[in-house]
């Protein structure tokens, strides 16, 4: 199993690149803001073969690069529909106003081929099995995907910006909700293995088991 991450040059958003091996195809995960030089730097020393990009949710930092990646690639994208307007539309998912300039860019556009994400899906791409679950609080379109399959040693988590190590998304933005992310929390993130591996939004990896015992917001829901 190949997981490759790095984050953006600006916010720290991480951007992962999964595949079966180096050599086979891959999926991109959440290529935020100016990534798509150093994508396209892990993708050849990988000999990589994009087949899908995939978003935890809306947010610019997350999607700022998909529609370059995406075009470039010929391939889709994969969004939460109650996310989806901020590919074209980044301003509604942060509270700012419409044209205002985000990191010198003022117009957006959706990839050719964008494909809505359902609660409980499961994704086959680039040979991973990846199961889809709806996870609002930090957006109203927020997922995670699981990778549990025979390319991978054990369960993995790309929790975006549901959970992080020690913390979780914020949820003060349009779309955000405490209510919601604490019944995420409760009913999607808790019931998962301690040893899972989590890969988040931001920041290092963790595993479920360390955050059960150490991050407050789980804890207060145990």
């Amino acid at each position: 199993m190949l997981i490759a991450g790095f984050p953006s040059a600006y916010t720290g958003t991480n951007c992962y690149v999964l595949a079966p091996a180096a050599g086979e195809q891959c999926v991109i995960v959440d290529p935020g803001i100016e990534v798509v030089k150093q994508l396209d730097e892990v993708i050849a020393e990988h000999r990589l073969h994009p087949a899908a990009v995939i978003l935890t949710h809306g947010h610019f930092d997350h999607s700022f690069s998909v529609f370059p990646v995406c075009q470039a690639r010929d391939v889709a994208a994969y969004i939460h529909p109650s996310d989806r307007d901020q590919l074209k539309d980044p301003w509604t998912g942060v509270g700012m106003r419409p044209g205002t300039p985000l990191f010198g860019q003022i117009s957006f556009a959706e990839p050719d081929d964008v494909r809505e994400l359902t609660d409980g899906a499961t994704l086959q791409l680039a040979g991973l099995s990846l199961g889809v679950r709806h996870a609002p609080g930090h957006t109203s379109g927020s997922v995670i995907f699981t990778l549990d399959d025979d390319v991978s040693e054990g369960e993995l988590l790309l929790s975006g910006d549901v959970l992080f190590q020690g913390s979780i998304g914020r949820v003060d933005l349009p779309g955000g909700s405490m209510e919601a992310m604490t019944a995420s929390l409760r009913d999607v993130i808790l019931p998962m293995d301690d040893a899972v591996t989590v890969y988040p939004g931001h920041g290092p990896s963790t595993t479920i088991g360390r955050e059960r015992i150490s991050n407050p917001y789980l804890m207060e829901l145990q």
